[in-house]
């Protein structure tokens, strides 16, 4: 029987465009041999999947994408989406690499196949906290070597997301990501903190002093909102590193909006990983 239980199932159109550049952008999708991607809970509907494979396929042609849920009426419906990607009366590729099946966090695979990267989005979100740990370890034991495994949380129309990713080692990496035009404060991310790192918005942890100093950096660095959000942005993510912050780059990642961290950045307090 498929690990986990059923979420919401809530998806839109580009809902998770943001994460997905992120993943097209990493090194790894480009060197291994097996370009395996799971999309593991994608919802009520094949969407997210298929965009994932598209967005992926500009820097990887080969890619192959699995998406994975527990419901078997959402890999039904996935598979009748698919059925008209295939008869080319859809956006999508016709021949896509991108099929369907039922699974959860055990991340079946066939023929003993690894992923190189499984992204698990809008997932966790609704577990307990205290589940999170043992969800991550299930399914990063899925990974190839050198693979990765993305979690994380987005509004319901991906303007405002965040994201740890893993190695078969644990985790590696935060990242916040914030459509730049309109944005009154960063923190507005903490209402879509990974399910990890929610509930840890208070003082006394890294999450939270990140949030406060983001927010006071963004804030001083108003005067050059006139030459628009993104020179705001790239000079407040500059003043956090300047403050001790190691912001990982490169800056034309901070342009879009990202703020990627060492995981043991915003860590919380005690947290440990099965090693």
């Amino acid at each position: 029987m498929p690990i986990g239980e059923i979420t919401r199932g809530t998806t839109n159109t580009n809902r998770l465009r943001r994460v997905d550049r992120w993943i097209a952008a990493q090194p790894l999708l480009r060197l291994v041999d097996d370009p395996l991607v799971v999309d593991l809970g994608y919802g009520a509907s094949a969407v997210t999947a298929l965009e994932l494979h598209q967005r992926l396929a500009k820097v990887r042609p080969d890619v192959e994408v699995v998406g994975l849920e527990i419901s078997p009426d959402r890999v039904a419906t996935a598979r009748n989406q698919l059925e008209a990607v295939r008869a080319g009366s859809t956006g999508f590729a016709a021949d896509a690499r991108v099929s369907f099946a039922l699974g959860g966090f055990e991340t079946p695979l066939p023929r003993g196949r690894r992923a190189a990267v499984i992204r698990a989005f809008n997932v966790l979100r609704q577990y307990d906290e205290t589940d999170v740990v043992a969800a991550w370890h299930r399914m990063a034991g899925r990974l190839q070597g050198g693979g990765m495994l993305v979690e994380g949380t987005c509004d319901e129309i991906g303007r405002v997301s965040s994201w740890v990713a893993l190695s078969p080692s644990g985790p590696q990496t935060f990242t916040l990501s914030v459509r730049l035009a309109g944005l009154e404060k960063p923190s507005i991310v903490a209402e879509r903190l990974p399910k990890v790192l929610i509930h840890r918005n208070v003082e006394g942890e890294r999450i939270h002093t990140l949030l406060g100093d983001l927010d006071a950096a963004w804030q001083r660095n108003a005067p050059l909102s006139v030459y628009g959000p993104r020179q705001r942005w790239v000079a407040s993510i500059r003043a956090l590193a300047a403050a001790g912050w190691p912001a990982l780059g490169p800056a034309s990642r901070w342009r879009l909006g990202e703020l990627t961290l060492p995981w043991a950045s915003v860590a919380p307090r005690a947290f440990a990983y099965p090693g």
